[in-house]
């Protein structure tokens, strides 16, 4: 389940730099009060219902940390939990046990959120074509546990960043000048560096839709902020000729009606900006 984005070497530097930032120069409630020689057992207990992720993730901040650790798993990313759920039980040095916690945690407890809310959305959608996807509005340094939360969840991702697309949004065609412009100049960039990027063009109103499908070249027509019948009507106009994206302030309670406009892809920024993380807890036993 885990996507090619997340390499091992990815997980390395996250881990490293987040325990950096946490621990600095010791754990010192842990080294204070805990023997050296001290050992324990923990177990992650549910107090939510939602959608567990993270627990891939988790495995690996105890392996890096301590490779003592033993981690015994009940409980696998993408299964459905709920209050009073074990999740897995860690053993061995009590000191790890206690400086891996607030760490495991954290990351645990914000995926899991994503991962229900996004679990949530994808419900809502079955029976049409369009598929769910997560946006850039994430938390730096931590965007692709994000984004790995929303695969969970059934979920697809977007473009990961800036690097791997071309999306030119509203102010990007304001300040090119035009959609005209703004389309011509990225073709030429894009022949002029030599890279092969697919082009998403950001519409507000059919006038704009109706340009962007004269100009042709792109591979996604995005539909920002339009009622039901405009989106009806774009999408007619587009048919199959590109790929389209419904865009803006969707919500749980509008998804489906827009899904059922025929659109290809939704996305929803709320997925990674708006959760509510879920409560878990690792306690001693």
């Amino acid at each position: 389940m885990r996507p090619d984005y997340i390499t091992p070497a990815f997980l390395n530097n996250f881990i490293k730099n987040a325990f950096a930032e946490d621990v600095g120069d010791g754990d010192h409630s842990t080294l204070a009060a805990i023997p050296k020689e001290a050992q324990s057992r923990a177990v992650l207990k549910v107090k939510d219902q939602g959608v567990l992720a993270g627990l891939e993730l988790a495995l690996e901040i105890f392996a890096y940390y301590d490779s003592n650790l033993k981690v015994k798993v009940s409980i696998t990313d993408g299964m459905a939990i709920k209050p009073g759920d074990v999740a897995f039980s860690v053993e061995g040095s009590s000191r790890s046990i206690l400086t891996c916690e607030r760490l495991v945690l954290n990351c645990m407890q914000r995926m899991s959120g994503i991962a229900t809310k996004t679990q949530h959305l994808v419900k809502l959608l079955e029976g049409t074509s369009t598929q769910l996807l997560d946006t850039r509005k994430t938390t730096p340094n931590f965007r692709l546990l994000e984004k790995w939360g929303v695969k969970i969840g059934g979920g697809q991702n977007h473009r990961i960043g800036l690097y791997d697309m071309i999306m030119l949004k509203d102010n990007h065609v304001d300040m090119a000048g035009g959609i005209a412009q703004a389309i011509n100049q990225t073709k030429e960039y894009l022949r002029a560096s030599n890279k092969k990027l697919k082009i998403e063009v950001e519409t507000r109103n059919l006038r704009e839709v109706e340009e962007v499908l004269r100009i042709g070249g792109v591979d996604f027509i995005m539909l920002d902020n339009m009622d039901l019948i405009t989106m009806k009507e774009a999408v007619r106009l587009i048919g199959r000729s590109v790929k389209t994206e419904a865009s803006g302030g969707i919500t749980e309670q509008t998804v489906r009606a827009v899904a059922e406009c025929g659109v290809d892809f939704i996305s929803v920024g709320a997925l990674t900006h708006s959760y509510k993380s879920l409560d878990l807890s690792l306690k001693a036993q």
